[in-house]
């Protein structure tokens, strides 16, 4: 017996269509239900790859009694949050601010207005992890809301009140309070590990970024050293696939031993853009054959039969969390014989204790690689059961992958990389654009129906115009400056610098997001500011408007950039950029050599445009050097002599 979630295009919504819960999509219907019947809804985010999700699904929402006990009492709906980012933010901040923490599953309990009253995340079954069991809270609530139900409605109002978006006072974020960041991120760094901060660690894609541009503009040796320390570890640890590339979602311990063991397509999109910039400062084998293996896993696990690129693999097999990527020494030699079984066993850490659970090992890499082991041990791990694969596209999610997977292309000289990148840029044009407007997700070539949020915007916008550089193309330019007029029309504030999360035409909520910070992913903001910076330094049609706009909202992350650097880490990239100048390079007649050159000697947040004099905006008035190609070198739009050799730029891009 199925319930509504059976039509969803949702793969999360789709887990639960067996469910006995009398489950409702987040519609108006569901709250028109509750009115009439004067019960609370009962509201579940969570995502497919979340293993705590099926944890509480197997526990209690698969369990008869308790359905019943919901469907009599509540009227009860089932959000993706990635389909629905909107929904989540708003009810992840009262989680938050009501138990102290937040994470998914997330429960929230809402008068028929939507206004939330009590709230919290994973609730077992029976009393246990110091809380109260799944069965406790809902008879509290529902108890709650027959006997006191005046008072329940009056908090909840409270609650919302307290939601109320206040936009931080404008604070210019200059050279000094940059390097204040890095002194503060230097108080969190794990020297031992590193990373920041201790267990569950999760990999700091944005922060590192900056503190590679950092870097590159100060020389910073404490920005590179924690910058190279925690690429080392986490493609040392097991929270890298040592046999297949592409980074788990996060590790549960400090050393990232054990991962959480799901794969985002935001994750390893930023780190694939973070691993292609440190391999143009260090030479290291290692850090390319990150770069080399996580595109690959991009291209050959996560890409659509359109064209996209999927949400996310599962962090569990069959119910088994980790099942399909953990070993014992038996296994190994089972696969590679008893000689070879002890080496790599060595090699990878695998011990007869485990360092996972019932004696098994994840895998991290303790010497030297070895491709052959790695080849037999993925031939064999492929026969095993896979996790589950989130198909859906999403929007923000792809441009991410878009621009990373466009960056390292032309930084490694790999055609089909950027080919990809523009398969998933020509499918989201041509699927999640309607009418001028983004859509958030599609899912097998059909577009979902919510509406793209301001991270879509901005995410995409940057894949285009990353696009745009790695082809010389100037469609990509257009398309991008087009979703960028659009963002500012529809998501900016009434002050300078503030933007929210929805458009100003988007379904009401109980409050308009608006959350400056960065994340498992950029925020709204920052990443608009990210794209309005490139778009300026490409040469758009208002580069002026987009430059005053980005370093308007810059400011007004001001003080989360210099009180939070951990949670500004994208918004401490755009203001690196800005600081630098940006760096513009332009090559005029294509030379392989000069562009090659130019790739691998920009600075992060730097644009580079190679075609045909004229035929790039960034081109343009920028002739051939007695008639052969020349690249022309600019920082704050101040160009110095063009240089013809691939010599002379690398000296003029280090300058």
């Amino acid at each position: 017996m199925t319930n509504r979630l059976a039509s969803s295009t949702s793969p999360y919504l789709l887990q639960h269509a067996e469910n006995p819960v009398d489950w409702h999509e987040w519609s108006p219907e569901a709250f028109a239900e509750a009115r009439e019947r004067d019960v609370p809804v009962l509201l579940s985010v969570g995502y497919a790859a979340c293993h705590w999700c099926h944890v509480m699904a197997h526990e209690s929402f698969e369990d008869e009694a308790t359905a019943e006990y919901m469907n009599a009492h509540f009227v009860n709906v089932k959000v993706d949050r990635e389909e629905r980012p909107d929904v989540d933010a708003v009810y992840m901040a009262v989680t938050q601010a009501l138990s102290g923490h937040g994470g998914w599953p997330m429960t929230v309990f809402l008068t028929p207005g939507g206004e939330p009253f009590y709230a919290g995340t994973y609730y077992p079954p029976v009393p246990g992890r110091g809380m109260p069991s799944f069965r406790q809270v809902l008879e509290a609530i529902d108890h709650a809301w027959r006997e006191q139900g005046a008072e329940v409605r009056e908090s909840a109002a409270n609650i919302v009140s307290q939601l109320a978006f206040r936009p931080l006072p404008q604070s210019t974020v200059d050279a000094e309070v940059l390097s204040g960041a890095v002194v503060s991120l230097l108080g969190h760094f794990d020297r031992a590990n590193g990373g920041f901060g201790g267990a569950p660690k999760f990999p700091p894609s944005m922060v590192l970024e900056f503190l590679l541009r950092h870097h590159e503009r100060t020389g910073s040796v404490e920005a590179l050293s924690m910058a190279r320390a925690t690429c080392d570890a986490m493609a040392a640890g097991g929270l890298y696939d040592q046999l297949a590339g592409g980074f788990a979602r996060y590790s549960v311990d400090a050393s990232w031993v054990v991962p959480h063991f799901e794969k985002m397509l935001y994750d390893n999109a930023l780190l694939l853009r973070v691993y292609t910039h440190l391999s143009r400062r260090d030479p290291s084998p290692r850090y390319a054959q990150v770069v080399r293996e996580t595109a690959g896993f991009l291209l050959r696990t996560l890409t659509t039969p359109e064209g996209g690129f999927a949400a996310s693999l599962d962090a569990d097999t069959d119910g088994v969390e980790g099942l399909t990527y953990v070993w014992t020494p038996a296994q190994l030699a089972e696969v590679l014989g008893p000689v070879e079984g002890a080496r790599a066993a060595v090699l990878y850490g695998v011990t007869e204790e485990g360092t996972f659970e019932h004696g098994t090992s994840t895998l991290r890499m303790l010497g030297e690689p070895v491709p052959e082991i790695a080849e037999k041990l993925l031939e064999a791990r492929e026969q095993r059961p896979q996790p589950g694969l989130d198909d859906k596209v999403v929007t923000a999610w792809n441009g991410l992958a878009i621009t990373a997977l466009a960056e390292a292309g032309s930084v490694f000289g790999e055609p089909r990389w950027v080919a990809a990148a523009a398969r998933a840029a020509s499918l989201l044009l041509n699927l999640h654009v309607v009418d001028g407007r983004l859509l958030r997700t599609s899912r097998g070539g059909a577009a979902g129906t919510a509406a793209g949020v301001l991270e879509d915007y901005g995410c995409f916008a940057d894949g285009l115009l990353a696009l745009h550089q790695a082809t010389g193309e100037p469609r990509w330019l257009t398309e991008a400056c087009a979703l960028l007029d659009t963002a500012l029309a529809r998501f900016a504030g009434a002050e300078p610098g503030v933007y929210y999360d929805t458009a100003d035409d988007a379904e009401a909520l109980v409050q308009r997001p608006s959350d400056p910070s960065d994340n498992a992913s950029p925020s709204g903001a920052s990443s608009l500011a990210s794209a309005l910076v490139t778009a300026s330094v490409l040469g758009a049609p208002r580069s002026a408007e987009y430059r005053a706009a980005a370093e308007a909202a810059v400011a007004r992350a001001g003080l989360l950039a210099a009180r939070e650097p951990r949670f500004a880490g994208h918004w401490l990239s755009v203001a690196e950029a800005l600081e630098h100048g940006p760096v513009q390079v332009a090559v005029v007649g294509g030379d392989p050599a000069l562009v090659s050159t130019a790739w691998r000697g920009v600075h992060g947040g730097g644009v580079v445009v190679a075609g045909d004099p004229d035929s790039a905006p960034l081109l343009a008035d920028r002739p051939l050097v007695d008639g052969g190609p020349a690249a022309y070198v600019c920082r704050g739009y101040v160009c110095d002599r063009p240089v013809t050799t691939p010599d002379d730029l690398a000296a003029a891009l280090q300058r």
